[in-house]
């Protein structure tokens, strides 16, 4: 049998895997130096942008937090430990430990400070209950509850001294609206100013007005939490509503109460605009007797008025131990709140 024509037997290449051998692969070029280099630099430039990049995002932070924060904090410090008047500010005189102790036979001090506890109590407790009351009618569903949501938020959202001004005429002694409407149900008018009690009452009045709207609104949040669950096996046991926020919303919300508590606190603690503005004199005094003259309004008086920088850093100072045993009170409050839950 003859092989067609054209087909030369000798030169045929025999297929791969037949006993003849593979076709040699081509060889890759080799990579530009140049090119190499760039491909370093990208790769060493994303290696430097996922480790560093969150620190420089959260570097402006710190920078006014040293700035800002603290700073001002370590030189009040160091400041407390010496004599410096605000007329030369840079001049100081090592005083040691005076201006601290010089606080402990200070009556005025004790007298600012047992002031700041009462006004403290008076404008926490019932705007605290008042926000959980409210907060609680929210909770449900009624007409327009976002028009009372955003009304409720106002007073935080009004200029502390816009407020204390108009509470200031409202509490006046001859032309207040709350006298005049004393007289319309036969009470004498009260001095709300010279009154010991009756100035703290007038300005935890506007600290209430202030703040209530806003934890409301946190209560408002924390209740929307809880499961409705809760709500619907206490409603077959037969529970009313007031029973049912007694024994399912205010446990569910302690450690929400707690930390408005907290937070109220330190507030109460700072509290300066509101008896500053509410002295209708102008004076940092807190009254003719310091009848309503807080922690934050002596330290401004001693500072600001009587030039006494030293001082005014010790009481500066003395606010922030309080206020560091407050925080430590509440995380201890709370470990125990966690642990009987």
């Amino acid at each position: 049998m003859t092989a067609p024509s054209g087909f030369t037997p000798d030169t045929a290449a025999p297929p791969a895997g037949q006993g003849g051998a593979a076709p040699r692969a081509a060889t890759a070029p080799a990579p530009d130096p140049a090119e190499q280099r760039r491909r370093d630099r990208r790769s060493r430039r994303y290696r430097w942008d996922v480790r560093w990049s969150p620190y420089a995002f959260v570097a402006p932070f710190f920078v006014f937090f040293a700035a800002f924060g603290l700073f001002p904090l370590l030189y009040t410090g160091w400041a407390s430990l010496h004599q410096v008047e605000l007329t030369n500010p840079t001049h100081m005189e090592w005083a040691g430990w005076h201006n601290f102790s010089r606080l402990w036979e200070d009556e005025f001090f004790w007298k600012a400070l047992r002031n700041t506890f009462t006004i403290g109590v008076i404008s926490t407790v019932p705007q605290l209950m008042m926000a959980l009351g409210i907060a609680h009618l929210l909770n449900y569903r009624l007409r327009a509850s976002m028009f009372f949501r955003v009304a409720i938020l106002t007073p935080y959202a009004t200029s502390v001294a816009a407020a204390t001004l108009v509470f200031a005429l409202l509490f006046g002694r001859d032309y207040g609206m709350v006298n005049w409407s004393l007289g319309l149900v036969g009470l004498d008018g009260i001095d709300w100013q010279n009154g010991t009690w009756t100035s703290q009452i007038a300005v935890s009045t506007i600290v209430i007005w202030r703040w209530t709207g806003y934890n409301a609104l946190i209560y408002l949040a924390a209740m929307q939490a809880v499961p409705n669950d809760l709500y619907e096996s206490a409603a077959l046991d037969g529970a009313s509503r007031w029973k049912q926020f007694l024994h399912v919303t205010v446990p569910s919300l302690r450690p929400t109460i707690l930390f408005t508590v907290v937070v109220s606190t330190i507030g109460a603690t700072q509290l300066f605009g509101e008896p500053l503005l509410f002295n209708t004199a102008g004076t940092a005094t807190g009254g003719a007797d310091h009848q309503y003259q807080t922690l934050g309004l002596y330290m401004y008086e001693q500072g600001w008025v009587n030039l006494h920088l030293g001082r005014a850093s010790a009481i500066a100072w003395t606010m922030f131990l309080i206020l560091l045993l407050i925080a430590a009170a509440n995380a201890l409050f709370a470990r125990r709140l966690r642990k009987s839950q």
